[in-house]
């Protein structure tokens, strides 16, 4: 049996990698959707031909990690891409962002991302795919979005080095590090603080983001960024002291 697996499939960017999976990938047989809210997954099943393998867990906890090593057991499944997609931020100074939310960051954009990859790792054959979620804040350390820039980093650091552990076994492993995306993640981000005016203005298309991210993995590409704005940031990032960059935005 070849399946996908997509982590935060029930909105935002997860929810299009399914609808493109859809299109793209007709010859797996089930597509594993992995989130919260049970009534989004059931509308999105609803587009579709391929059958879609709910699975309704809170990632910020621990207790979907056994259910899911033991339905891989069972299943023996080949997955042919996984897809993390599943993670949120706060906008806000430490003040203002809560111990519980900041650490909830870490366990879902870090912890649950980096347990999902390594519990399906030996169930992917050569020439499987893996989508890492990060983000443009993984480029400079971000001052009133210090902690979800902190996990960003973690994942691009992370997925770039996994990458180049697995080419032996002919699977490549791509972090896709968009800017501002116009998703539900904003609303929930500004629940303790405004987003940057500046970033309202390079807003992208979810659609285009994936789809990008799609063609890049194909490509084999290790890092995947959208946009001529996200793509000038990247190389002033690696070239200019981040002091200065922070000092400027300030």
């Amino acid at each position: 049996m070849k399946i996908a697996i997509v982590t935060g499939a029930s909105s935002g960017l997860g929810r299009e990698f399914v609808r493109l999976l859809e299109q793209k990938l007709k010859t797996i047989d089930e597509i594993w959707v992995i989130a919260r809210r049970g009534e989004r997954l059931k509308e999105l099943e609803k587009e579709g031909t391929i059958p879609l393998v709910p699975f309704l867990f809170d990632l910020e906890q621990s207790d979907w990690m056994d259910s899911i090593e033991k339905t891989l057991k069972e299943k023996q499944p080949m997955v042919k891409m996984l897809i993390n997609c599943a993670g949120f931020g706060k906008i806000g100074s430490w003040e203002e962002v809560s111990f519980k939310q900041a650490t909830g960051m870490i366990d879902v954009n870090c912890r649950a991302l980096t347990a999902m990859t390594y519990l399906v790792l030996p169930y992917m054959a050569e020439n499987a795919r893996i989508i890492q979620l990060a983000s443009s804040a993984a480029f400079l350390p971000q001052p009133r979005f210090a902690v979800y820039a902190a996990t960003k980093s973690y994942v691009l650091s992370f997925s770039r080095a996994l990458n180049e552990e697995l080419k032996g076994r002919g699977i490549t492993v791509t972090a896709v590090c968009p800017g501002p995306v116009r998703t539900e993640f904003f609303d929930i981000a500004e629940e303790t603080g405004e987003v940057a005016f500046y970033k309202k203005f390079v807003m992208a298309d979810p659609v285009k983001v994936v789809q990008k991210a799609f063609r890049d993995s194909l490509q084999r590409k290790s890092v995947s960024i959208y946009g001529g704005v996200m793509h000038v940031i990247s190389w002033a990032c690696k070239i200019l002291p981040h002091s200065w960059i922070l000092r400027f935005l300030g």
